[in-house]
């Protein structure tokens, strides 16, 4: 019998491929045969689910996202309350909540460096505007969430969100991109240490 191939699992072999590819060598290196080598398939195989470059960078950039917001909103299920909790361990949470959005690790690094990448080709592509406007604007809406979850606590002194979260968001996107354009410059344990500073400037209580 022919083997059953799993086309969701198949995308997905192929989206990481993609992802290896562009973050080692720059989405102009991302052709229908280079992801074919990458991911050890024949290039009819890849055709079979993506008739063209756009669409590969399009449903890898896809996946990215999707695949980041999934372990986001895993680690905020797995979060306790902010009410009761010190601001200490406030500060420690979200750290390591938004700490996905760093490249502190081989898998991080590589979806950040593709959105970087991708980033910079959506300013020549309109094409790929969307996506771009929904990595940029997701990140602003996470520092949101943040900022509301501190003013229903009611412990802390009252700030203008509508400032305070696109400056974390700005923070988290500088690092990020810091950490990927220069390492040596902006190694992991810095970005975490930098992004807690910030996180238990907003989080000190009142008086």
């Amino acid at each position: 019998m022919p083997k059953v191939v799993d086309g969701d699992e198949r995308r997905a072999h192929i989206a990481d491929a993609v992802l290896r590819l562009a973050a080692r060598d720059g989405l102009p290196a991302v052709s229908l045969r280079a992801v074919a080598a990458e991911s050890g398939l024949n290039i009819g195989s890849v055709r079979h689910y993506f008739d063209s470059q756009h669409a590969l960078l399009r449903f890898a950039m896809r996946t990215t996202i999707d695949r980041t917001s999934e372990r986001l909103i895993a680690r905020r299920e797995r979060m306790p309350s902010m009410t009761d909790l010190p601001s200490a361990e406030i500060v420690g949470q979200l750290a390591e909540f938004l700490s996905e959005l760093l490249p502190l690790d081989e898998r991080r690094r590589v979806e950040v460096t593709v959105l970087v990448e991708f980033l910079l080709a959506a300013r020549a592509d309109p094409s790929l505007d969307d996506l771009a406007r929904e990595a940029v604007e997701g990140t602003v809406t996470l520092a949101r969430r943040a900022l509301d979850a501190r003013a229903r606590t009611g412990r802390f002194a009252p700030l203008d969100p509508d400032v305070e979260a696109p400056r974390l968001a700005a923070l988290l996107d500088g690092l990020a991109f810091r950490a990927v354009l220069q390492p040596d410059v902006a190694p992991p344990e810095e970005c975490v240490a930098v992004l807690r500073a910030h996180l238990a400037e907003l989080f000190r209580e009142k008086g």
